[in-house]
C-alpha cells in the first residue's frame, strides 16, 4: 500500500526516512555506520518497503527503468572504450602535441568537452587523468591547472548532450525532451563556458606553467601504465556510438531501446570477456538511482511537496519559473549533489525551458567545489596517486569563478530566450 497524506504516523515515518536519506546524501553517509551514498539509498527504500509506506509493487513502479537502462547502455559503451585503449591513445596523442602549454590546455578542453558530451564526464576523467598527470610531469608542466581544466571541462562539454551525464539522462528521459532540440539550446552555453574556463585557467597560472626545480618529477614507469590501442574494439564502440547518437537525433525510437541494443552488440564479442565489460559497469550509481526513486516516491505520494510548492508560491516565489527554478538547482546541487537534487525538482519542471535549465545549471554547478562532482573527486584522487595534492582552496580558486562566469553565461541565455 502506499502512505496517503492523511496518515499522520505514516507520513511522519515517510519524512524522517527522506531527512535521513537526504543528510546522507550531504554528508556522504551516515554517523556511525559505514555507509556511503549509495548505501544511504538503498537502506532508505528498504526501510520505506520494510515500514509498508510503499508497498514492493508500487516501489518497482517508481523506477524510471528507461532511465536506468539508457545510463547502463551508456556504461557499457564507455567501458568498451577504455578496454580499447581509446581514452588513452587520445591522451597521449594530445600531451604529445608540440604546442606550448596555453595551446595544449585548449586542445585539453576542446577534447575533454567533446568526449564527455557522449561517453559520460566521469568516465572521461577516471580514463583521462591518471594520463594526463603523468604526462604532465614528463613535459615538467605543472599538472595541477591541466587537472583541474580536465575536470571543469567534463563538466561543462557532459551539459551538451542528454548522455553526457547521468542527471541529463533522468531529465530526458522523464521530460522526454527532443535529443536534438536539447542540443541545439545547450550548445551555445556550453561553447561559450569552455572558452571562458580556458580564459579562466590561463588567467590563474600567469604564465607559471612549468614545474618549480626540485619539485615532483615523472612517477616511477608502470604506475599509470597506458591500455594499448585496439583498433578494432575501438573502432566497434565508435561505431555504435555513431549509430546510437544519427538514431536519437533523426529517429523517434525510444532511446534507452536503441541504447540497449547498441550494448548488446558490444557484449557480442570474440575476443573481449563480458565480464571485463560489465566490472567496468557503475552498479553503485545504478542502485544510487533506485534508491532514491523509491524514497522520492513515497515522499511524493504523501502530498507534503506538492503543499510546500504552493506554500513556497502563496509567498511569490513560483518555483515552475525560469528564475526561481534555477536558483533552487544551483543550491540543491551544492547541498545534496546534482542527481538528488534534479531528482527532488523535476516534479514541478512544467516551464518550457526547464529541461534545459535544470540540465546546464545543475551540471556547471558541479564545479564549484571538489565534492559537488564525482568527476571532480576522480581528477582529485588520480592527482594525488601521482604526488600531485589539490586542496580544497586550490580547487575553489577556480572552480568558483568557473561556476560563477558559467552560470552568468545560462542566465544570459535563458533571458534571452526568454525575451
Amino acid at each position: 500500500m502506499w502512505a496517503t497524506g492523511d496518515n499522520g504516523p505514516v507520513t511522519t515515518v515517510v519524512l524522517t526516512i527522506f531527512v535521513l536519506v537526504y543528510l546522507g546524501m550531504i554528508l556522504g553517509g551516515l554517523p556511525f555506520l559505514q555507509l556511503d551514498r549509495t548505501g544511504v539509498a538503498l537502506l532508505g527504500a528498504i526501510a520505506m518497503i520494510g515500514t509498508e509506506a510503499i508497498s514492493v509493487d508500487a516501489a518497482a513502479q517508481a523506477v524510471h527503468l528507461p532511465t536506468v537502462l539508457l545510463l547502463f547502455a551508456f556504461m557499457v559503451v564507455s567501458a568498451q572504450m577504455q578496454l580499447g585503449g581509446f581514452y588513452d591513445w587520445v591522451t597521449l596523442r594530445l600531451a604529445g602535441l608540440k604546442l606550448g602549454p596555453p595551446g595544449l590546455l585548449a586542445a585539453l578542453v576542446v577534447v575533454a568537452g567533446g568526449l564527455s558530451a557522449v561517453f559520460s564526464n566521469d568516465v572521461v576523467c577516471l580514463a583521462v587523468a591518471p594520463v594526463l598527470v603523468e604526462a604532465c610531469l614528463r613535459r615538467r608542466l605543472d599538472p595541477v591547472p591541466f587537472a583541474l581544466a580536465l575536470a571543469c571541462a567534463a563538466n561543462i562539454g557532459s551539459a551538451a548532450t542528454l548522455i553526457g551525464n547521468p542527471q541529463n539522462m533522468l531529465i530526458g528521459q522523464t521530460l522526454q525532451l527532443h535529443f536534438g532540440g536539447y542540443m541545439a539550446e545547450a550548445l551555445l552555453p556550453v561553447a561559450v563556458g569552455l572558452g571562458l574556463t580556458w580564459a579562466l585557467v590561463v588567467l590563474s597560472v600567469r604564465g607559471r606553467w612549468m614545474l618549480a626545480d626540485g619539485a615532483a618529477g615523472p612517477a616511477p614507469a608502470g604506475e599509470a601504465e597506458a591500455v594499448p590501442l585496439d583498433r578494432w574494439q575501438t573502432a566497434k564502440g565508435l561505431g555504435v556510438a555513431a549509430g546510437v547518437l544519427l538514431a536519437f537525433l533523426f529517429t523517434d525510437w525510444p532511446r534507452e531501446v536503441v541504447a540497449l541494443v547498441g550494448a548488446g552488440l558490444l557484449l557480442m564479442s570474440r575476443r573481449m570477456r563480458s565480464s571485463r565489460v560489465l566490472g567496468l559497469v557503475d552498479w553503485e550509481l545504478l542502485v544510487l538511482f533506485v534508491g532514491l526513486f523509491v524514497v522520492n516516491a513515497a515522499l511524493q505520494h504523501t502530498g507534503l511537496p506538492q503543499r510546500l510548492v504552493a506554500d513556497i508560491a502563496a509567498h511569490g516565489v513560483h518555483l515552475d519559473q525560469p528564475g526561481p527554478m534555477a536558483l533552487a538547482t544551483f543550491v540543491l546541487s551544492n547541498i545534496v549533489s546534482n542527481v538528488p537534487a534534479v531528482m527532488l525538482l523535476l516534479p514541478v519542471a512544467t516551464h518550457p525551458l526547464d529541461g534545459p535549465l535544470l540540465a546546464l545549471v545543475s551540471t556547471f554547478a558541479g564545479n564549484l567545489f571538489i565534492v559537488g562532482s564525482i568527476a571532480n573527486i576522480i581528477v582529485v584522487d588520480a592527482a594525488r596517486r601521482r604526488g600531485v595534492v589539490i586542496d580544497w582552496r586550490r580547487h575553489a580558486a577556480l572552480g568558483v569563478p568557473v561556476t560563477l562566469v558559467t552560470l552568468g553565461v545560462v542566465a544570459a541565455y535563458l533571458a534571452w530566450r526568454l525575451g
